[in-house]
């Protein structure tokens, strides 16, 4: 994937930067030509900016990219999502209408987990505890009406109380402020002017709609997280700055779109998914070039595995995101987690004696006991070393070595109690931690209606092309594509995805009571709204979304609106689609009335068009020549597998299984029973023997 061609003076180079749990990877685009230059390094934990700036130098260093070229940085960051999960956000006052002090703690009746769950499961504590809520004597009706004005005085106390308790921000959600927001506004100036330097969010900018509890938590996440993440987008742009001076900084949204640094200091609640966006993102521009519109993508590190689900070359997006039990109002790519990576750790329980897999994990420090850096745990990498999918040889990043010993040691440790061989209690390990990623990719194909079968898999992370193979036989997903530079192509989304920008609000009508024209009246200030959300001149794209449901029913379905569609009958269309998303998720739709609950407008713009970049054919016989052999273990047996090297594979070659193709970002594994085509971009299609491709 690496481009040795000559540096061209003057051009021009954008970076995308992808911060996992074990490797940041980085990936940079030279705008003149699109050639691709890449880079892998250990993360940081301790500060990821770190690894950014390491990355950066290895990145120059190694292909002569002069520092001052590189004019944009494009991020991916888990900052947000860290800072819920560990519960390390700063100390939040809240400011609610009188009478909802327990909007947080009341909450959904929603228990996480099985029939049973109720019983067991202990409800986390609120962002907000009760003593930091302050209730204000205002009132706004649901049709704007003010029924209680603000009272500022009482108010000013109440916040100089907060203050004087230590508060680090604040959030005002005042009832019914998505309809009219003047009193949170006037509260906002207030607090500005008692708690200089303190960020204040607002539930009537940060998310403009209804539903009480929703509205409250998103925007007390915004405030949660927002002083972090500030924190470290202003160390990141001032190191950069240092290093290149005038270069740009934008962050990845968990919606898949861009925003500039400022933005998302501002609104830090939607980046809650951001690192796993650039995945999919990067995903989609493969799938393009390679030619495959329907796919599951498979995203395994080493820490988790991040899959999503693809069709028409649009990745499923929510309303809603979910980190951990904390689940807000904002748009994000429709991705599921598992605590499954390169780096989770076997065990045997002593209760049980029952294998498992993660979800802890060794992560970059100390890492896998294969990685020589003082790991001594037997982690999912131990076991592809032990099994021979990960040859002694190969160079992690470039320059990493693996110690197959010291692999064989750790194992040990799960193989004893057991009773079993290390490389037996190796394959379990990996056929263990292959269901718990199958049970992802099931959460996000059948269990939302689609079947698997009908999709290709794509596989991309540090880890992912060694299991890519073994997922694809239990979906039966065909093709299996290994994109070109699997290891860095998140970074690759983060370089290539577009600015984006929203505009939303409540607007409940049901069909018979609106028309097209007064949904066309309420979306042209939110499409202005959300242009104005974008740089410079930029010339946006737009589309739009209405939140849709039955008369009388709970839930809302998000239904997508071209353009073209604003011209037409645009309750219609919003039917039809409503009807065929509600029967495909739920096998039936109803005879009833529907209704609007939400309109959105979104804006994108910007972004790299790169021309499809094409492998060179090979002349005469398509079998790629193998540059050794090596022994590995499958299925309790020996096979004598061939070693490729993939920067000399050609588009048209085929690569007979077994076989263990190698390059600097990752290992891809084909196993015995299957071929792998190299595709014209470069992809490795990955087939098993008896499909019906082997025949074409």
């Amino acid at each position: 994937m690496t481009d040795q061609t000559p540096i061209r003076a003057g051009a021009g180079y954008i970076l995308g930067a992808d911060i996992g749990g074990t490797f940041t990877d980085l990936l940079a685009v030279r705008e003149a030509d699109g050639a691709l230059f890449t880079a892998k390094v250990p993360s940081t934990p301790h500060d990821p900016s770190i690894a950014v700036l390491n990355g950066i130098e290895r990145i120059t260093e190694q292909h002569g990219i002069p520092a001052e070229a590189i004019h944009t940085v494009m991020h991916g960051t888990t900052v947000a999502t860290n800072a819920v999960l560990t519960r390390g956000g700063v100390k939040v006052g809240l400011l609610t209408t009188k009478g909802f002090r327990d909007v947080l703690h009341i909450g959904r009746s929603f228990v996480p987990g099985n029939l049973g769950a109720w019983v067991t499961w202990e409800r986390p504590e609120p962002l907000v505890p009760l003593s930091s809520v302050v209730e204000v004597d205002e009132r706004i009706a649901a049709d704007g009406t003010v029924l209680t004005p603000l009272d500022e005085s009482a108010l000013r106390r109440d916040i100089r109380r907060l203050r004087d308790e230590g508060i680090e921000a604040l959030t005002i959600s005042f009832l019914n402020a998505y309809v009219d927001g003047a009193h949170e506004r006037r509260a906002r100036e207030i607090a500005q002017e008692e708690l200089p330097g303190i960020q204040v969010s607002i539930s009537s900018e940060v998310a403009p709609e209804m539903y009480e509890y929703e509205r409250t938590v998103t925007t007390v996440v915004n405030s949660y997280v927002g002083p972090i993440v500030k924190k470290y987008v202003d160390n990141l742009q001032s190191l950069l700055q240092a290093k290149i001076p005038n270069v740009n900084l934008r962050i990845l949204r968990s919606d898949g779109g861009l925003s500039s640094g400022e933005a998302a200091a501002a609104s830090p609640v939607n980046l809650l998914m951001s690192g796993p966006a650039g995945g999919v993102a990067g995903a989609i521009w493969v799938a393009k070039q390679a030619g495959f519109p329907d796919f599951l993508t498979f995203d395994m590190g080493g820490t988790s595995t991040d899959v999503a689900l693809v069709q028409g070359h649009e990745a499923r997006t929510r309303r809603e995101t979910a980190v951990h039990e904390v689940i807000v109002r904002a748009p994000s790519i429709d991705v599921k987690t598992v605590g499954a990576g390169g780096g989770s750790i076997a065990f045997v329980p002593e209760l049980t004696k029952a294998l498992r897999v993660g979800p802890k994990s060794a992560g970059a420090v100390p890492g896998p006991a294969a990685y020589m850096k003082g790991g001594a745990e037997p982690t999912v990498t131990d076991a592809n070393v032990v099994l021979g999918y990960l040859p002694a040889d190969v160079r992690l990043g470039g320059d990493m070595k693996i110690d197959v010993s010291l692999a064989e040691k750790a194992m040990e440790k799960v193989a004893g109690p057991l009773g079993l061989s290390i490389r037996e209690a190796a394959e379990g390990v990996i056929d263990i931690v292959n269901e718990n990623m199958f049970g992802a990719l099931r959460l996000v194909s059948v269990e939302m209606g689609y079947d698997p079968r009908d999709f290709a898999l794509m596989a991309f992370g540090g880890a992912g092309p060694l299991h890519a193979n073994a997922l694809g036989a239990l979906l039966q997903s065909w093709p299996v594509i290994i994109p070109p530079g699997p290891g860095v192509l998140c970074a690759y989304g983060d370089a290539t995805t577009k600015m984006r920008n929203e505009g939303a609000r409540s607007f409940v009508r049901r069909f018979g009571d609106t028309s097209a024209e007064e949904i066309r009246a309420v979306l042209a200030p939110l499409k202005g709204e959300a242009a104005a959300g974008l740089e410079g001149d930029m010339a946006p794209k737009f589309t739009y979304q209405a939140d849709v449901r039955y008369c009388g029913q709970g839930l809302v379905m998000p239904i997508d609106l071209s353009e073209e569609d604003l011209a037409g009958d645009i309750t219609a269309i919003l039917r039809q689609r409503f009807d065929s998303t509600h029967e495909q998720l739920f096998v039936f739709a109803l005879d009833t009335e529907c209704e609007l609950v939400n309109l959105r407008a979104t804006a994108e713009a910007g972004g790299l068009d790169l021309a499809a970049r094409r492998l060179p054919e090979r002349a005469g016989t398509p079998a790629a020549t193998p540059i050794g052999t090596t022994r590995i273990f499958h299925r309790g047996e020996e096979h004598e597998a061939g070693l490729y090297d993939r920067a000399l594979l050609r588009a048209g070659d085929r690569v007979p299984g077994p076989a263990i193709v190698t390059e600097m970002d990752t290992t891809s594994l084909i196993l015995p029973g299957h071929y792998g085509d190299i595709s014209p971009d470069g992809s490795i299609l990955i087939y098993p023997n008896d499909h019906r491709q082997a025949e074409a």
